[in-house]
């Protein structure tokens, strides 16, 4: 209760905190799929068309593979995704009954992916056995770029919220001439979209390449394995330094445009030159800071390249129109964990970088690939407090400087949301653990068609060496060979097809 009474004003109304409870678990669940939605589709055309490239059986097998998992993911996005559309509308009316018009573009371009990503998918996972390789290849190339379109419509519409234009208020106070380029190419659209399209690569790199890193730690070591670690990692590694960049360019946009959101990230409570880094460290409501750790002049350094740079303080505006002491400490928190996620990814990746450039193979050291199984899941935690970062820190607004949250919530009863948010976190365990199961599962079925494949090679008398790379055999491309009315396949045909890899129009 008395965190409760810090993150909400003394007269919110009671609706507004289960619904904004609500809101955050559904959309922190939602966004733990986003980045294999995203990212997923163009890491596993990269292998796909290593595959055909080089007619590696194994690359198409990890491609095929890895669009089974991308299919189950979009499918389980697509319940959590519709969820987070119909919370804007009963949680926020308020927010879209006056403002949809202008930002609500976003959200319509974000629906037309989704159809548009649906077909494709299956257009692809169809067309493993039943087309050519390059016609099959060809027709999967939209795929990323639909799943950018997605993005672009949610990342419209949430940096719309963050930097407000696009409109002129009547006399009454509410939007007309609504300009739709505007109110999409915000000033915060390119920083928050590439920041957030590459963080999104990062973290399917680093989750997909962590699989095989356990693999690799349980002695798994065949070429099935090494190109599963391989291509995600380096697509992961050479994005991080990128974001790093994108991350300092976004800093600073909100440095600019977002001066009242930049002093919560940073905890700064009075306006001035000089002013110090915390990491960590928790901003009380009379401006002190206890604990963490105290780097003077940093901040404004960071901000502006000097240390003569003025930094907004939150006590620069009035208490109704800022975070709250506890409001900042969470968005400096959650800020601070994402920087330092960072940082310690941007030091894997330049290990990997290292090593690959002085002796052109692959670390060896156990601890670099413990390091690497941690990724991915150090990448979800940084998306997470990305998030945290850029909602907390808008606080009080819904739309900055424009629409209060309290504004826009329900006008349902506080009891009513709450059995809601229960009802929602029960399903949501549901849903998770099928999906989970249903990814073990489908491991189990591949991991033991693995293994009859190699125990069937090495009692063909080849040896041990060639049995381990069995999987590169058994991966039928391009159209089923015809059979005959009533007959079952030949069990030679093993997948379904015998036309071997790399046939079919290649």
């Amino acid at each position: 209760m008395h965190t409760t009474l810090h993150l909400l004003a003394a007269d919110a109304p009671a609706q507004l905190l289960p619904a904004r409870e609500l809101m955050a678990f559904t959309l922190a669940s939602h966004i733990i799929l986003v980045p294999m939605g995203v990212a997923l589709p163009l890491i596993t055309l990269v292998m796909h068309y290593r595959g055909l490239r080089k007619n590696d059986a194994t690359a198409l097998l990890l491609a095929r593979r890895w669009s089974a998992v991308m299919a189950v993911q979009f499918a389980i996005g697509v319940v959590t995704g519709t969820v987070l559309s119909f919370e804007f509308g009963l949680l926020w009316p308020g927010l879209m009954g006056k403002w949809g018009d202008v930002f609500g573009i976003g959200f319509g371009v974000e629906a037309w992916a989704f159809f548009l990503e649906a077909v494709l998918i299956a257009i692809y996972l169809y067309g493993w056995r039943r087309l050519k390789p390059r016609t099959h290849f060809l027709l999967g190339l939209p795929l990323p770029a639909t799943a950018l379109l997605g993005a672009f419509g949610i990342l419209a519409a949430n940096s719309w919220m963050n930097t407000p234009q696009g409109f002129t208020l009547d006399s009454q106070g509410n939007p007309v001439d609504v300009d739709v380029w505007k109110a999409i190419f915000t000033p915060m659209f390119g920083p928050q979209y590439w920041h957030f399209v590459v963080a999104m690569l990062i973290t399917a790199g680093y989750v997909v390449a962590g699989v095989y890193a356990v693999g690799w730690l349980r002695g798994r070591r065949d070429h099935y394995h090494r190109l599963g670690f391989t291509i995600p990692f380096t697509i992961a590694a050479v994005a991080t330094p990128v974001q790093f960049v994108l991350g300092d360019s976004i800093a600073r946009q909100v440095f600019q445009k977002q001066p009242v959101k930049f002093a919560a990230m940073e905890i700064v409570w009075e306006t001035d030159t000089h002013v110090p880094e915390y990491l960590f460290g928790r901003l009380h409501p009379d401006g002190t800071v206890s604990g963490g750790i105290k780097i003077p002049q940093l901040d404004s350094i960071l901000a502006g390249f000097s240390p003569n740079t003025k930094v907004t303080g939150l006590s620069s505006v009035p208490a109704s129109d800022r975070p709250n002491a506890t409001q900042a400490t969470i968005a400096h928190w959650a800020f601070d964990i994402m920087v330092g996620i960072g940082s310690v990814l941007l030091l894997l990746a330049l290990w990997y970088g290292l090593v690959w450039w002085r002796k052109r193979r692959l670390p060896r050291s156990k601890w670099f690939y413990r390091s690497a199984a941690c990724a991915g899941v150090g990448s979800v935690i940084a998306v997470e407090c990305g998030w945290i970062t850029t909602e907390v820190g808008r606080q009080p607004w819904i739309v900055y400087q424009n629409m209060r949250v309290a504004e826009a919530v329900t006008s349902t009863r506080s009891t009513t949301l709450w059995i809601m948010f229960g009802l929602v976190v029960v399903v949501y365990v549901l849903i998770f653990g099928a999906f989970l199961m249903v990814l073990l599962k489908m491991r189990d079925r591949w991991r033991l068609a693995d293994e009859q494949t190699d125990a069937a090679g090495q009692a063909d008398g080849r040896p041990e060496s060639l049995a381990e790379e069995a999987p590169e055999a058994v991966t039928p491309y391009g159209p089923r060979p015809p059979v005959p009315a009533g007959d079952a396949p030949s069990p030679a045909s093993g997948d379904g097809s015998s036309t071997p890899p790399g046939a079919g129009g290649t």
